[in-house]
């Protein structure tokens, strides 16, 4: 019961740590647009903003979860060789005792287990926001978006254009061939049409 009651008493910490990692990400994303995105967004597209994030890329759900098993892994060796001087050393360095038995040295080494990873999951958001905004912005500086979707606004016009993102209530796009980010709010839109690249 009490290892139930230890789990509630951290959701709140994750909670708290999803959104910093959505506030981070989403933010350094829309910086080097000029978009503040904090005033288009609610609690709830930043909460699932990194959720999203992984879902939406395999590649990034095998970057996390292998560096995710890396720690664990390490972790196994640290407590299978916790004999070794080197590894006495490391311990040592991590402010560990390494004189206590497997189990206990387990136990408390799960802390700096989660640090590392929540660490890790850190630099990982706030990287992809720093290359996805650039990337963006060189690109729209540049004018060589290609647009990856067509939309149909209530009054039947169409368009093609850059998705940059959607939350719960707006889409920020470019059009093709401009340079200026257009906001719209959901509502406006009829439909977006994906574009098969060939």
């Amino acid at each position: 019961m009490k290892y139930l009651e230890k789990i509630q008493g951290l959701f709140p910490l994750g909670y708290m740590y999803l959104i910093i990692l959505g506030l981070l990400k989403e933010t350094i994303l829309f910086y080097p647009l000029g978009i503040n995105i904090l005033k288009y967004s609610s609690i709830t597209d930043i909460l699932i903003s990194p959720i999203s994030d992984m879902i939406s890329n395999p590649i990034l759900i095998l970057v996390v979860l292998s560096v995710v098993i890396l720690f664990f892994v390490f972790q196994l060796l640290l407590v299978r060789y916790s004999h070794k001087n080197w590894i006495q050393k490391i311990l040592r360095s991590y402010k560990l005792d390494p004189d206590l038995d497997k189990q206990a040295l387990r136990k408390a080494m799960i802390p700096a287990f989660v640090i590392l990873a929540g660490v890790e999951l850190l630099a990982l958001f706030v990287g992809l926001g720093i290359g996805q905004g650039e990337k963006i912005k060189k690109k729209l500086d540049s004018n060589a978006l290609v647009p990856n979707y067509t939309l149909t606004v209530e009054s039947g016009e169409t368009a093609p254009i850059y998705l940059i993102d959607i939350n719960s209530t707006y889409y920020f796009y470019v059009k093709k061939d401009e340079k200026k980010i257009k906001i719209a709010p959901v509502g406006s839109i009829a439909t977006l049409e994906v574009i098969n690249k060939k």
